[in-house]
């Protein structure tokens, strides 16, 4: 038998972009993200049709075994003064971890596990980010450019939003031209 050649597909590393179709491409405008932003007001003076962020797949299999692999291109601005982020979320399978590697961009991981305790990692061209199970997970696009991560994750973990509908802990906001993270003061 002999064997065959395929060519595999292949990521710009500067850009985030996929060299191979079909991808599946799902975008997420600022109409989308209600209850998301601090600033209820600001949200709804915004643009709703604004794109926050989007998120290219590639085309792949789904069950048990196999794995999905997509960028999210997560664009820079505010809602009143804080940065744009994704929605975040926890797996539906809580067990399955994710790997972030950084690609472009400025910005920050925000990570919260089932007991609330919370912590940051630096998002940059390069940083690679394992994400455990059983914890929720935020991309914050805190620069002037595009945010790109490319993420590896199981096609069976699935995304639960409705566990943070009250949302995570922390608030990442700017503040005298710099970046500042606050605690979300409940009552």
């Amino acid at each position: 038998m002999k064997p065959v050649l395929s060519q595999p597909p292949h990521v710009d590393w500067l850009t985030g972009a996929f060299s191979r179709t079909p991808l599946l491409r799902k975008t997420t405008r600022l109409a989308d993200l209600p209850g998301v932003f601090a600033d209820h007001s600001g949200w709804q003076q915004a643009d709703p049709q604004q794109i926050v962020y989007d998120v290219e797949m590639l085309d792949t299999l789904s069950g048990s075994g196999e794995l999905f692999t997509g960028v999210t291109h997560l664009y820079p601005g505010k809602v009143g003064n804080e940065y744009f982020m994704t929605r975040g979320h926890f797996h539906a399978l809580r067990e399955q971890g994710e790997v972030y590697f950084g690609l472009r961009g400025t910005g920050l991981l925000l990570l919260q596990d089932e007991q609330g305790e919370m912590h940051l990692e630096p998002v940059v061209a390069g940083s690679v980010h394992i994400i455990p199970g059983y914890t929720a997970h935020r991309l914050i696009n805190t620069g002037t450019e595009i945010l790109s991560a490319l993420a590896v994750w199981s096609s069976t973990a699935g995304h639960d939003y409705a566990a943070l509908a009250g949302g995570f802990a922390w608030r990442v906001v700017e503040e005298n031209r710099q970046v500042q993270v606050r605690e979300v003061q409940n009552g």
